[in-house]
């Protein structure tokens, strides 16, 4: 008993081994578990072994002290919070110092901005170690307003580069993961933004974007969104918000939403002279017969129009078949098109990567044996590839067309010459940098410098 250290509800605590000297929590022994506050967070391998780095900001309210941590990923577990909503979180192991103790506990890392304590101390970190008297607060000291300074003025990060947003629902996916590294590889401030982290205030004099917590996004130079299509609506939403608040954004709202509208985009390439498969739709499963034979008959490619990355598409390859599909889809009172098969494509298509008006890289794509590709990317394997010069020129007015600044351009080879089967606002950047080798993500990094003028 008597060597247990005795702690009130609240206390300072540093955290030698992540560089922090100093934090404070709130001692929960109701709590199982203990979290600290991390933003950007990214997994990572260094000798064979995972890790994790992240930034803490270890002073409530204040984003500019950030300090830069990385640790050995102990595990990944579902933590449920007092308020019961269940996260994913990465755990990491750490000495914590506690007055004159020092002894390891695990920490899972979560955004802590919505709390009042950047630190949780759970039981487990206390269990046979301390006495919790929760009448009192700081029986182990507290710092002064001068000495909080002199541990943290060193870490009050000056403005470098851009302070650039991005804008996506999953930070562990490869394409976020580059495009966070080589903004911070090229001199940049970066953010991860989780869109169900964001929330609006419409108001004509002070409109506001707010980060999980309170949080006012108001300093941001840029902003990069990589929305996923079910979160389309509300994610454009929150861009155009960006937008009217004077951040530059790397592919507009207005160009994403038509982008995504798969329908609209195609009458726009073809009103900019775009060719594509020969497509039809209908309202009324009445004039299916008439629908089919419009695009040549069976085999023929049937796509839902709300149907994203090769879901929601099916080959007939007979006319019966056709009107089968096209009644039932019908009957849901769920829109489609009907689209030609290009046969001579066998399985085949062309990515273009367009980037600022410039293809910087392209790739074929063909499906594994036995995989149905429909005229559209469901997988595979991608090889470097020449684009043709009429490839290059399709992909770049597509793209042009759709007003985007950056752009996955699909490109199918007919009898007919090249055909244009969709356009990407948000391309995967997995694929086409394992094939062609080539830093796509900082080539969209330089496209923000480029057009916010930024001379290296």
């Amino acid at each position: 008993m008597l060597d247990k250290v005795i702690v009130g509800s609240e206390e300072w605590c540093a955290f030698p081994e992540l560089g922090i000297p100093t934090i404070k929590a709130r001692v929960d022994s109701g709590a199982k578990t203990s979290a600290l506050h991390a933003i950007n967070i990214v997994p990572f391998e260094k000798e064979g072994k995972n890790w994790v780095k992240f930034d803490v900001n270890p002073i409530q309210n204040n984003t500019r002290t950030i300090i830069h941590c990385e640790a050995i990923l102990v595990d990944k577990r579902t933590v449920k919070s007092s308020s019961g909503y269940r996260e994913q979180r990465y755990v990491i192991q750490s000495e914590m110092q506690v007055g004159d103790s020092r002894w390891q506990i695990e920490l899972t890392l979560t955004n802590r901005d919505s709390m009042g304590f950047r630190m949780l101390l759970g039981r487990e970190a206390m269990s046979g170690r301390v006495i919790v008297d929760p009448e009192e607060r700081f029986l182990l000291g507290e710092p002064t307003t001068e000495k909080l300074k002199e541990y943290y003025q060193k870490n009050q990060e000056e403005k470098k580069g851009l302070r650039i947003g991005l804008l996506a629902s999953n930070p562990e996916l490869y394409s976020n993961k580059r495009i966070m590294e080589a903004g911070e590889i090229l001199g940049h401030e970066m953010h991860f933004l989780n869109l169900k982290y964001c929330y609006m205030k419409l108001d004509a004099d002070t409109p506001q974007i707010h980060y999980r917590g309170g949080r006012i996004l108001d300093d941001f130079d840029a902003i990069i969104p990589r929305i996923r299509p079910s979160m389309t609506f509300y994610g454009c939403a929150i861009t155009r918000h960006f937008e009217a608040l004077k951040v530059y954004s790397l592919n507009s709202s207005a160009a994403i939403t038509q982008s995504r509208d798969k329908l609209y985009s195609l009458q726009l390439l073809l009103n900019h002279g775009i060719d594509i498969p020969t497509t039809g739709f209908a309202n009324s499963p009445l004039d299916t017969n008439d629908l089919i034979k419009m695009v040549g008959g069976s085999p023929l490619i049937i796509k839902l129009l709300e149907g994203t990355q090769g879901k929601g598409v099916v080959l007939a390859e007979t006319k019966k078949a056709a009107e089968s599909v096209i009644n039932a889809f019908k009957s849901l009172n769920a829109n489609i098109l009907v689209q030609e098969f290009i046969k001579e494509a066998n399985g085949k298509d062309i990515r273009c990567f367009v980037i600022d008006g410039k293809v910087v890289a392209a790739i074929q794509r063909e499906a594994l044996p036995g995989e149905f590709r429909a005229n559209i990317h469901l997988g595979g394997t991608a090889t470097i590839i020449k684009a043709t010069p009429d490839e290059k020129k399709i992909a770049i007015k597509a793209a042009k067309a759709m007003n985007l600044k950056v752009a996955g351009v699909d490109i199918i080879r007919s009898s007919k010459g090249p055909l244009l089967l969709e356009v990407n606002s948000s391309p995967g950047l997995e694929g086409i940098e394992g094939a062609t080798g080539k830093d796509i993500a900082g080539d969209m990094i330089r496209a923000i410098e480029k057009n916010l003028k930024i001379s290296k």
